[in-house]
Order: structure tokens, then sequence, then C-alpha cells
């Protein structure tokens, strides 16, 4: 058992030295993949807590860009008053819901790749800040795409499986989605901002 265990080490070690980038991104991949399913419990949790508070009936839509093919306004950050099982957006509350649980999930994040992933030796408050400043271009990205997917992927899954289970299967959509979109863009970045130890 334990030299098994000792070759395991050992072939990791090797495949480490051989193949930098490619064990990189597996470690990214896992770590992002435990990053995720954190978020897909986090997210539908504060959303159902917040669910409780008036900032359902706050709206949220700012940012205009242009309009959507039935001439409305398409916002970067769409999220109109009332509940969405009513045919509202969720309000402010899904829009905290998704911004807490994608900076909870961004600061694990963060520690774990700089430490973990690319053992980094960076100056943690320029990494920080660099990090940061990705976050917040790919979240206004994400927030803009996700006009495109959000209502219709409601409008689906609370038709066919009614409301309380089709909102929980597009809630868990929605963030996979959105944690997709960010992993695809933040390890190019990553690479830049977390720089190898020498």
């Amino acid at each position: 058992m334990e030299n098994r265990e000792k070759s395991g080490k050992g072939f990791w070690k090797n495949f480490q030295e051989q193949h930098p980038s490619i064990a990189q991104f597996i470690i990214f991949f896992v770590i992002s993949n435990g990053v995720t399913v954190l978020q897909m419990v986090l997210m539908p949790m504060i959303k159902y807590l917040f669910g409780f508070t008036s900032l359902v009936s706050t709206n949220f839509q700012i940012l205009p860009i242009g309009h959507n093919i039935d001439g409305s306004i398409y916002y970067v950050f769409d999220y109109a008053s009332g509940a969405i099982s009513e045919g509202g957006g969720g309000g402010l509350a899904y829009f905290l819901a998704v911004e807490i649980t994608l900076l909870v999930a961004q600061v694990i994040n963060f520690f774990l790749q700089r430490n973990v992933t690319f053992k980094s030796d960076t100056n943690i408050g320029k990494a920080a800040f660099w990090y940061f400043i990705a976050w917040l271009i790919i979240s206004v990205g994400a927030a803009a795409l996700q006009g495109l997917y959000k209502t219709p992927i409601y409008d689906f899954f609370m038709n066919w499986l009614g409301n309380s289970t089709g909102m929980m299967v597009a809630d868990f959509i929605t963030m996979l989605i959105n944690c997709v979109i960010s992993f695809w863009v933040f390890f190019p970045i990553l690479k830049i901002i977390f720089k190898e130890e020498k």
C-alpha cells in the first residue's frame, strides 16, 4: 500500500516536471470544479433567504446597451423587480445572491489557485488587485451574456417542471453556465497573474 502511494506520488511529480502546464490545468480544473459545487449550494440558499426580504421587489436594471428583439431595453445587469415565479427577474435579491456567491467563491479560488495550482511567489496584494480586475471584467461580461439565456432557461424549466423544481434546476443551470465562462477565461489570465516559483 505504502509503495503504491509512493509510486503514485512519484508519477505525479514526474508528470508535473515533464508537463507543467498540463499539470497546472488539471489542478486548476479540480479546484474550479470544487468551487463550482460550492456555488451550486450557496447561490440557491442565499437567493432563498433573500426571497423573504423586500430586495425581491427592488428593481435592479442598470447599464443599458441596446435593445432586445421585442424592442425592450437590454441591460448588462437585468434583474427586474418581482419573484421569478411570478414573471419578475428576481430583483436586487437575485443580483446579490449571484454576486455574493461569486465573491465568496472567488476569494477561496484566489488562495487555492495561487498556493496550490501555480505555487506563486508573487506579491499577494498585486496579484489580488489584478485578480479582482479580471474578476470584475469577467463578471460584467458574464452578466451581459446572462441576458441572452436567463429568461428562456427559467421559462422552459418552470413550464416543464413547475415553479419550485423548475426554478431550482434553472438556478443550477444558470450558475453552471456562469462558472463555465469563468473557468475558460480565468486559466490563461491566472497563468499571467500568478508567476511560478523560481
